[in-house]
């Protein structure tokens, strides 16, 4: 039989984007389940910690495309991870890579972007949420960047290490999630920290 023809790259994927992070702290009866069963959430007196992220990818990466997530900190044993648990992009060869790479839930939705100053999303007339960024300041050089992902892949957890560089930053913004949306857990809450990375150059997978 030939080799299966895929519509993304294969691993790992080299991306240059930018990307608006916001940190909050939820209680643990409103977090979101981890995407892997074997992990649990990593609470600190009752509270767990998610981020909501907005990413732009851009050349060169193989791919280009919007994308908006929701994850969790959790934990394997000891062992921290980033549990990605809803995530949506513009791409059908990022969804589809996504998910058969690393076991990363990806979903399609529409978008309305205006690079560092507006963002939206929106599932099956379903609104998401948006950001709208007000001031930005950054550091004047690169840093390294580093996690690993903890996703369920076929029933199994996936360890996924991810690797990069940015120029790091803070920014003040306006965050709005739908309550009835899929985010609605981070409706009406402020994020402890906003973090901006512009540009961030990432490597995913190995």
């Amino acid at each position: 039989m030939g080799r299966r023809i895929t519509s993304y790259p294969p691993s790992p994927w080299r991306l240059t984007a930018h990307a608006y992070v916001g940190v909050f702290v939820v209680p643990r009866a409103q977090l979101p389940a981890p995407h892997s069963s074997e992990t649990k959430p990593i609470t600190i007196l009752g509270r767990g910690i998610v981020a909501a992220a907005w990413f732009v990818y851009e050349e060169p990466s193989p791919l280009t495309y919007n994308e908006v997530m929701g994850t969790l900190l959790v934990r394997k044993g000891w062992h921290p991870l980033v549990s990605i648990t809803d995530i949506w992009v513009d791409s059908v060869a990022s969804r589809d890579g996504g998910r058969a790479l690393w076991g990363i839930p990806k979903e399609l939705a529409e978008f309305e972007v205006e690079s560092h100053t507006s963002y939206d999303a929106a599932c099956r007339d379903t609104e998401i949420g948006s950001l709208e960024v007000l001031t930005s300041r950054q550091l004047p050089f690169e840093v390294p960047v580093g996690f690993s992902c903890g996703q369920d892949r076929a029933g199994q957890l996936l360890i996924t290490k991810v690797r990069g560089k940015g120029t790091l930053g803070l920014f003040t913004g306006s965050w709005s999630f739908a309550a009835s949306g899929p985010l609605g857990y981070l409706n009406g809450r402020k994020p402890l920290l906003s973090l901006v990375a512009r540009p961030v150059k990432i490597t995913f997978g190995t």
